[in-house]
């Protein structure tokens, strides 16, 4: 099972965008995923650089395999989930 987060719409929410990354990492323990798609985009990759600091807190690193860039779609991380 893999679930997907396009950000296009809130990137320029500061508060829903960190509940909406919360939520996906919850939704993909729940439902045991193994794979989360998240799609920042490609503009400028200040959304990229601010959603791979989210998922290098401490915090969220713990509850996560590993993440991917996609080599073919800058505008892509996959985060891969062991359960």
């Amino acid at each position: 099972m893999r679930l997907k987060l396009d950000l296009h719409d809130i990137y320029n929410k500061s508060k829903d965008l960190d509940r909406a990354l919360h939520d996906i990492i919850d939704e993909a323990e729940e439902t045991r995923a193994k794979k989360v798609e998240i799609i920042p985009g490609k503009g400028s990759g200040a959304l990229k650089k601010r959603v791979l600091r989210f998922l290098d807190r401490k915090d969220i690193k713990a509850r996560y395999h590993r993440v991917e860039k996609d080599s073919k779609n800058s505008g892509r991380l996959y985060v891969h989930f062991k359960h």
